[in-house]
């Protein structure tokens, strides 16, 4: 079992920068590879991105990339998305994942446990 709660998201003009932090307990953080989604109002939720057990692979959607940066600290049990030139199509509510698959699975079904989502809204 791994507990994740979110933090960091608000409101930003588009252009600008916020930094989303996932806290997770437990002892077995490092063997999660973990994932951030998103979902707008009356959409489904997409994949943003996601990271290995090692931080040696790193998946985005294309939507983001070159934008958004995953990382993690398995020393700290956090792992974080770095959101750059943020667009008001960027406006979500942000979730991180956590998942016992091999590889970096960009689908939600493949990621067990889930955090409560933060919200992150950027105006025009």
């Amino acid at each position: 079992q791994v507990q994740l709660i979110e933090s960091g998201g608000g409101l930003v003009q588009a252009g600008g920068s916020l930094r989303l932090s996932c806290a997770a307990s437990g002892r077995t953080f490092s063997s999660y590879v973990l994932g951030w989604f998103r979902q707008a109002p009356g959409k489904e939720r997409e994949f943003v991105a996601a990271i290995s057990r090692s931080a040696a692979s790193t998946r985005y959607a294309d939507s983001v990339k070159g934008r958004f940066t995953i990382s993690r600290d398995n020393a700290k049990n956090t792992v974080y998305l770095q959101m750059n030139s943020l667009k008001p199509e960027d406006t979500a509510v942000y979730y991180c994942a956590a998942g016992g698959q091999l590889g970096v699975p960009t689908t939600p079904g493949e990621y067990a446990y889930w955090g409560q989502g933060t919200q992150v809204t950027v105006s025009a």
